[in-house]
């Protein structure tokens, strides 16, 4: 008899369930979550009927929370594309850092910028402040006193920052709004969201902060449990119906 058979045979003696590998990835992606249910869906959510936001350009570049790593890939960019019309350019990779350097073979905020098209015609950029960066914790530098791009050190996360900025106003001369996640426990990625607020100063960037919102952070408990995954990453409900509705008044009021 084959070992593997001998353990399952001795588990179900012993009265253990014995669960298929395949329900450990979903269980990890997020597909067996209640807030990923298909009704969630961006096919099933109703169009706004008067959507301010309509065929905006956005680029959105970011990390797994811009592409929606815990909710099949969707995000916040789907449910604005299906609500609210915007024409999304989203470029978003798991695992990534603003900080220039390969993680495991995945290129950094800064080094997919490079490769945007730079045709699109952007009415607005919107970036992740990455909460990688905070796992990482990745130094933060300081806010520089150059306004020439080649001149950041983007080995920091201010000049990362930066960096991005500089680049999106020669390329695209269009806003440049950061978004912050919601919270979670961690020391590090504050003290990002104060080096951004540092940034904003100098820059006249846009800022929505999800992170110190009154309001997002009154959400009741249990819906919490359905909006999110884990702690850094949301659900398709969580995009939804908390993210989304957010972003949208946040996008509205800095775009006009």
């Amino acid at each position: 008899m084959k070992k593997k058979t001998k353990i399952m045979l001795a588990a179900a003696a012993a009265g253990a369930i014995l669960l298929p590998p395949a329900y450990f990835y979903l269980k990890n992606s997020g597909a067996l979550h209640p807030g990923n249910l298909p009704k969630y869906n961006p096919e099933n959510v109703e169009p706004l009927p008067q959507a301010v936001l309509r065929n905006k350009r956005i680029i959105f570049l970011g990390s797994s929370v811009t592409y929606g790593s815990a909710a099949m890939g969707n995000s916040f960019v789907e449910y604005l594309q299906k609500r609210d019309g915007i024409v999304p350019r989203k470029e978003a990779v798991s695992g990534t850092t603003l900080v220039e350097e390969t993680v495991m073979g995945k290129a950094s905020y800064v080094e997919r910028l490079r490769f945007i098209d730079k045709n699109f015609p952007a009415d607005a950029f919107v970036c992740q402040l990455s909460t990688n960066d905070a796992t990482m914790k990745k130094d933060l530098g300081e806010v520089s006193s150059s306004f020439v791009k080649e001149s950041f050190n983007t080995k920091t996360v201010a000049g990362a920052i930066e960096y991005i900025i500089a680049y999106v106003k020669e390329t695209w001369n269009c806003p440049v709004i950061f978004y912050t996640g919601t919270k979670y426990e961690s020391e590090w990625y504050p003290k990002m969201i104060d080096l951004l607020y540092e940034i904003q100063k100098k820059w006249n960037i846009g800022i929505i902060d999800l992170w110190n919102d009154e309001a997002m952070n009154r959400v009741d408990p249990k819906d919490y449990r359905r909006y999110m995954v884990n702690g850094i990453h949301p659900s398709k409900a969580g995009y939804l119906e908390w993210w989304t509705p957010k972003m949208e008044e946040k996008l509205v009021t800095l775009l006009g």
